[in-house]
This record gives C-alpha cells, structure tokens and sequence, in this order.
C-alpha cells in the first residue's frame, strides 16, 4: 500500500511549489523554468499512482519504482522547506534579527549568503527534477470509536452473553481460588467492548472490591503489567512483582487484561504466582484472539468463552446509523446489502467501516462496487482487513496521510488529542484555506476519523480530548506508511523490528538504551523526519542529532544535563520541539530564536528554566507555546505581542525589571484554551485594560497569581487590576490566587448560566473573603 502514502505526499509537493512567502521574497528567482517543470510534471505522476492504486497493480517494479518517488518527494519538501525557510529569515532580517545574533552570522551560515543558497538550491531544484522525469511511460500506458448510538447496539446484542458471564463471576467463583477467564475472538469482534461491559456492570462493580483494567497488546513485558496494576513506575523486575502481591494480597480483585499476544508460558507464570496471593473468588479476565494463548493461561474449572459473532440484525442496525435510511432503498438495494452484511462475518468494526463507506453513496451500481472491493483479500489477511482497507481507500488525501501518521504511536496507546494535532501541522499535513483556522480545520478531521471509527474510546474532558486505534486499524496505518514508521517500546523491539530500511518517523517508550538508540541514530539520522522520546535519562548524542537536518518534530524529555543536545542552526525545519520536564536546564540557547518554522514549543514543568530568549519575538510561526509548571520564570521575553500567529500561552509571568513583556502584549492574541497570569503584583490597572481578556472568548481555563501585595504606586492597585482582568462568561474555570490580602473581591460568575465552575484557591482568608463577598456585593 506505498502508493497511498505517496500520492498525498506529492500533493503535498504541489502545495509547496506555489508558497505565498516563496514569492513575496524572490527567493526561486533564476529557477522560474525548474518550476514549471516540476508543476507540469506532477499532475502527471499523480494520475499513474491513482491509477496503480485503482488497479491494486503488485509488480515489483512498480513497487520499487513507488519507493523511489517517495523518498523524493520527502527531498521535494525538504528543497521547498528551505525556500521558506529563507523567506522566512529574510522576513527577520528586515525586522532586525540578523543585528540581534551579531555580526557573525554569514560566518556562522556561509550558505545563508544570497548567492552560495541560489547555486547550491539550483542544484538541489534540478536534482530534483531530474529524478522526477524518471517517470516510467511505459506503466502510463499499459497499468492503470463507537459512538453512543453503536455502543447501545452492541450492548443489547451481547445482553445474553454478558449475564452469563457474570453469573459464571459472582456464583461458580464464589468461594474458589483464582480463575482466569480467557475470552476469544477474531479481531474485530468487540472483545474488548465486551470485557468493558462487564467490568463496569454494577453488580460487578459491588461484588469486588479492587477492580483494573490493563491493556497489554503486543509486548507482554511483566513489570510493565505489575506497574499498571499497582499504579506506579517502578523499574526493578523482584520489587515490582512484590508491590503486585501487595497490591492483591487477600483481596477479592477482578483484573482485565486486554489484548494478550503472549505464548511464553514463563512470563505469564510469574504473574500467576503473584494473582493466587489474591482472596477467594478473585478473577482475571483477559481478551485473546489467540486460541493457544487462551490454552496457557486458562486457570480453573471454567471454560474458554469464545465471543459469538454479532447477529446480522445488529450488523445491519450498525449500517443504518452510520450510513442512510432503508425507506426509500429497492429490492435489489436490500439484496445487495444483505450481502454486504454477510460479508461482515459478524464483525461490528466490519459494519462501521461499511457504514462510513456507504454514506451519500445511494446508487445500486456504488453498493455493488463497494462489495466488490470488499472481497479483494490478499493471501494471509484477517478476513475483514479488505473492508477496513477500503474505508481508509475512502478517505480524502490529505485525511488519508494524517490518519497513516498514526502508525508512528504504538498499539493501544493513548493519544492526546491537542498532541496529534499539533504533530499534523508539524508535518504540514493540514490543508489550510484563506481565512481558515487551522487547528479547527484539524479537529474536523479528527472528528471525521472519529465518526468513521478509526478513533475509538474517545474520552473528552474540560481541557483535554484522547483516543485510541483498534489494533486491526492500527495494521491498515502501518501497511499504508509500510516501513516509515517505528515505534519502540521495550527493548527487544530493537531486535525483532528491522532498522536497517529508511525510517522517517521514530518513537521510542523504551528506557534509556544509550548502546541501541546512537546505532539507530548512526543509521537513520539523515532521513529522520520525527523523533520522540517519552522515558526518562535519555542520553543522545549532539553530534549525531545535528546530522538530522530534515527533523519537523523532536520530542527529548527528562535529559540528565544542563544543557541541550541541539543546534538550532542544523534543525531548520523543526515545527515541533518538546523538551518539558527537563529538571536540570535553566536557560534555553539563544539561536532557538533562528528556528522560524517551529509552531509548537513545550516547555511544561522545566522547574529551573529562569528565562526565555530575548528573540523570541522574531519566531513569527509559533503557534503554541507551553510554559505552565516554569515556576522560575521570572519574566517573558519582550514584544511578545509581535507572535499574532500564538493561539496558545499556557503560563505569562509579568517581570518587575524593565525588557520585559507586559500584559499589554497580550492584546490582539487570540488565545485558546488555558493561561495563568503571574506576578500580577507588577501590573497596573492601565496594563490589565490592555490585556483584553474580556474578548478572549476562546479561553476555558483562567488563573490569576498575585506572589505579594501590590508593587504598583496606585491606590487600591490589586482591587483595581482585578477588575480590569474581568474574563468572558464562557469561563469553564477561574483561580484566583492570592495569598497576602483579605479584601480580595470574588467576581460573581457563578451567576451566568453558561459559567460550570469557579476555584478560589489559595486564599488565608477564604471565609472573611466569601462572608464579604456576599453581605457587601461585590462582583460584576
């Protein structure tokens, strides 16, 4: 499936080729002929990939032919990346960067300098179009989560199965030593909905008292299990299977474990030593698809559960609320969804990929081809993995690359919402229209990928959204992006995952493998285009991370040194830095300010970082900037104001010292979501009139931190800047904190019907505080 990955890719090509800046900055100037070459050539190259992928054509050489042009249209995007990237720095210059960074810069970039980058570019540019005439004529002649409504469906469908299972629970393993209950099925059956419905039946929620649920999937490593039982991070193998026995030790539990691959009998064994320290009528319950791996952990008297297919009158059911209305359909429309039922073999998931497939398609002859499709299975396919397929075939392009870069995130990972997106733009994966706004414009997608069950278990809170991708889904990702995408998680995944092909996107949950990870980087620097780390102590070389110079994302969280292992002059076309939660920095180097492309910086909970670079107001593309847990900062950088682009500013400290930003920066941003204002002592009531917090209607979470009494000359200063600081009623949640005064005034929002909570945090003299509030009233 490489071609489904490589014609978005060339489109993205084409978007780039005609970039606003590339032209506002003359910086193609002399190559206008390369350009068009290239224009001309594309649309051509993209009808032979549709047409190999309507045909499904499988000759190696076309597929080795598909390989190529994927990794040169990676080069595409790279050679126009660095057009905009000089528009870009052209941009600052003219603002006065180049001042700011000293008279060394041509020095420090001699490639920089106007007439080295148009040779070296032109040479780049017709490299490129030299590889992309390579085109093979001959091929162009001859070769063309559920939602509620289904969660009801499935529920009443399993009604029967799920009483008998819980009846076998609470009566048969009464008083009995510990029975594991292996239920199994072919994927895509809903075992896991089904073990969901059982373990927060309320029967079952009384009958036992210690209840977790653990998703294994494909790496059944036990101290990763005993952790997410016990709820901690221990490392030590002995001492984390001690804390699981006295986690269970003599109680009634009830444990899940979701997705078991494992048929080593020794693993699972140690485990089992540690369950039996339970107390009687203890239970695991776990979800296989597995027969052999159900065979081995079965314990007790009662039998394996083979999960039913789920009836065609449910199937059917789960068609119609995705799909259309049957009131208006012929005969032979019934006939030909009969059979598209039949062909979903039971499988729920089967029903709403067929669903999302079918919508707005009305026709009899589009019914007939959908089911024809369907039947097209390769040799050694899940039986319903055609159909799964054919709902990604139906997605948009640009639906279809963003949903394939979730391959990079491993099985039956938890995915932040605002953390995918913020990657998708990384990878200018967004489509974006004038005027648009592009976060929504990817939350819509997101949504989409949601209502055609890609994404499932969606959970929504306040200010945070997650998912996840079934497994099956998460195999038609990673069969499109083919071997792009890798992600570790423990360490033997080193070994059975081979490193040696080209990898663009990396992400490692393993811990700290020093040894391993400079092998990978040694082999794979070059092409890297993501890379992620979520473990603690990751040690990585400078030298060998400057050698990435095609990196859009890079995630180093927990460094144990002071000072980063980056040169922002060989990461120019970083959109994405997280380097939070590292405990050991305190400032940040003064070039990351040259990073003109990065849109999102996450530097939440680096506990000794004092400072922000001064330049920052030249970093024109940022998006997103996350400084909450910064508990050090002592002030923001000037002109903040300057980053109209910024739509999110989770923590704005307010300096006493003079080269600060005020709040007065503040005005025109349009933020979204959460933002904590500090060193409120320091503002006056002209400054918080000027922050227009009222119009930030986009803003859920407020917090107002005053560390002192009021450091401004101005009578009854904080009751003043409070009052000028007055949000928008929409408000999800306000904090006030203030910990000195006793007059604090509270604001009565409580009052609007459309305002959900409000936190007053903090406060000394919290009950003379409400008593006033109420007896004088105060508020708004």
């Amino acid at each position: 499936m490489a071609e489904f990955l490589v014609r978005p890719l060339l489109s993205a090509v084409t978007n780039k080729a005609s970039s606003y800046l590339v032209y506002q900055y003359k910086v193609m100037e002399g190559m206008e002929q390369q350009r068009k070459a290239l224009e001309r050539m594309l649309p051509l190259i993209l009808s032979v990939i549709q047409d190999t992928e309507e045909k499904r054509s499988k000759k190696p050489e076309l597929s080795a032919w598909l390989d190529e042009l994927k990794k040169v249209s990676y080069e595409a995007i790279d050679v126009f990346d660095e057009f905009k990237y000089e528009a870009l720095r052209r941009e600052a210059k003219k603002k006065g960067h180049d001042a700011t960074l000293g008279k060394g810069i041509v020095s420090l970039f001699p490639h920089r300098n106007p007439i080295v980058f148009r040779y070296r570019m032109e040479m780049d540019y017709s490299g490129l179009i030299k590889q992309q005439q390579e085109t093979p004529k001959q091929w162009r002649q001859t070769d063309s989560i559920m939602v509620d409504t289904e969660k009801g469906i499935i529920s009443r469908s399993r009604d029967e199965e799920q009483k008998k299972i819980i009846k076998m629970l609470l009566d048969e393993a009464r008083g009995k030593d510990l029975i594991v209950l292996p239920i199994v099925g072919m994927g895509g059956l809903g075992k896991t909905t089904f073990a969901q419905l059982i373990y927060n039946d309320p029967e079952i929620e009384k009958y036992f008292p210690l209840r977790r649920w653990c998703c294994v999937s494909d790496v059944f490593d036990v101290v990763t299990i005993a952790n997410s039982i016990c709820m901690s991070t221990e490392r030590d193998r002995e001492k984390a299977l001690q804390d699981l026995q006295k986690e269970v030790g003599g109680k009634k539990y009830l444990i899940v474990l979701d997705h078991v691959w494992n048929r080593d009998s020794d693993k699972w064994g140690k485990l089992k030593t540690c369950f039996k320290k339970g107390g009687m009528g203890s239970v695991v319950l776990t979800t296989t698809r597995n027969a052999e791996v159900a065979r081995i952990m079965v314990i007790g008297e009662v039998p394996v559960h083979n999960l039913e297919k789920l009836g065609e009158a449910y199937l059917m059911e789960i068609i119609q609320s995705k799909a259309f209305s049957l009131s208006k359909k012929s005969d032979e429309h019934f006939e030909v969804l009969r059979k598209i039922v039949q062909r979903c073999d039971g499988s729920p998931l089967a029903a709403q990929s067929f669903g999302s497939v079918l919508f707005n398609r009305t026709t009899l002859q589009e019914w007939k081809d959908i089911l024809a499709k369907s039947n097209i299975c390769n040799e050694g396919e899940d039986i319903i993995f055609p159909i799964l397929r054919l709902s990604y075939d139906d997605l948009p392009l640009h639906i279809k690359r963003c949903f394939a870069f979730c391959a990079i995130f491993p099985k039956d990972f938890e995915i932040d919402m605002e953390t995918l997106i913020n990657l998708w733009l990384a990878h200018d994966l967004i489509p974006l229209q004038e005027d648009d706004n592009i976060e929504m414009v990817a939350k819509h997608i997101f949504n989409e990928l949601v209502w055609r069950s890609f994404f499932q278990d969606v959970q929504k809170f306040p200010l945070q959204t997650t998912c996840k991708i079934h497994d099956l889904m998460h195999d038609i990702a990673q069969s499109a992006v083919g071997e792009e995408c890798v992600s570790i998680v423990g360490r033997s995944d080193y070994r059975s995952k081979s490193l040696e092909h080209p990898r663009y996107h990396f992400y490692s949950l393993d811990d700290d493998n020093t040894i391993l990870l400079d092998d990978f980087m040694r082999k794979q620097s070059s092409t890297l285009r993501t890379l992620l780390f979520d473990r603690d102590y990751i040690h990585i070389s400078t030298s060998l991370l400057s050698k990435s110079s095609s990196l859009r994302a890079l995630r180093l969280r927990y460094l144990n040194t002071e000072s980063l292992p980056i040169r922002p002059r060989h990461l120019l076309h970083l959109r994405y830095l997280d380097i939070s939660r590292n405990y050991h920095v305190k400032v940040l180097p003064e070039d990351i300010c040259t990073l003109y492309n990065l849109q999102t910086l996450i530097l939440s909970d680096c506990k000794i970082l004092v400072g922000l670079p001064k330049d920052m107001k030249y970093m024109t593309s940022l998006r997103h900037l996350y400084t909450n847990g910064c508990l050090r900062l002592k002030c923001m950088p000037p002109e903040l104001g300057q980053l109209t682009s910024i739509r999110t500013l989770t923590y704005f400290v307010v300096g006493a010292s003079s080269g600060c930003s005020t709040l007065r920066e503040l005005h025109s941003l349009n933020l979204c979501g959460e933002l904590e204002l500090r060193g409120l002592e320091n503002v006056s009531q002209e400054d918080a009139k000027a922050a227009n917090l009222r119009n930030k209607e986009k803003l859920a979470r407020l917090s107002l931190v005053w560390n002192s009494e009021c450091c401004v000359e101005e009578p009854n200063c904080n009751g003043k800047v409070l009052d000028a600081l007055k949000p928008h009623h929409g408000l999800l949640m306000l904090n006030v904190i203030y910990s000195l005064i006793h007059w604090l005034r509270i604001w009565a929002i409580l009052q609007k019907p459309d305002s959900r909570d409000m936190v007053v945090a903090a406060c000394q003299h919290l009950e003379k505080v409400v008593k006033e509030f109420f007896t004088q009233g105060y508020g708004w």
